[in-house]
């Protein structure tokens, strides 16, 4: 029982102790700062800082569609000359029909798209691509799974599609929605 008390005692200490420095006062060079308080609050703004209540000015109402999702966007744009069979964007998937370049009935690909998540970023997306291969007659035709350079260069195609429609919009909004500053309304002098 002693053992326990002790213990708990010690670890209450260094958990205590620990926890000093974050509630420490961090001396700040008053010069790496403007004086005017709006361009102080730009500055906090630009840096992740701070934050805005009810995101800023525009209070017109935003849905998350499909067509505000850069990596969903980019995806369709990069497979737009194929035929699409299903493009679910609440389950995540797209998949096209067979497609055969140059009227070649013998072969023809189907690819597969699944989102892992809509953060643009290497392990995002899931891309399958299925080669059929039929005799001279379509008669005898075989699917394979292909593990070729097309799932490698559709990803890299879609990342970087993706990658410039977020860097678009992330301009356009800043464009629409700036950080504006209200000014301090003057008190009116009641005394008299």
């Amino acid at each position: 029982m002693k053992i326990i008390k002790l213990t708990s005692i010690i670890l209450t200490f260094f958990l205590i102790t620990s926890c000093g420095d974050a509630f420490k006062y961090k001396k700040v060079d008053a010069r790496e700062f403007p004086a005017d308080p709006k361009l102080r609050i730009k500055k906090n703004m630009e840096e992740g800082r701070g934050f805005r209540l009810m995101d800023g000015i525009n209070t017109s109402n935003t849905y998350d569609f499909a067509s505000s999702n850069p990596l969903w966007r980019a995806t369709l744009d990069t497979l737009n000359f194929m035929p699409l069979v299903s493009a679910n964007y609440s389950g995540g998937v797209i998949i096209t029909d067979w497609y055969s370049e140059n009227n070649t009935e013998s072969q023809a690909i189907k690819i597969s798209v699944r989102f892992l998540t809509n953060e643009i970023r290497s392990d995002a997306l899931d891309i399958n691509v299925f080669v059929k291969e039929c005799t001279v007659n379509l008669t005898n035709c075989q699917v394979n799974q292909s593990e070729g350079d097309l799932r490698v260069e559709l990803a890299t195609n879609i990342l970087k599609k993706a990658a410039q429609y977020e860097t678009e919009d992330i301009k356009k909004y800043k464009k629409n929605n700036p950080y504006i500053v209200s000014t301090p309304s003057k008190k009116k002098d009641t005394k008299k």
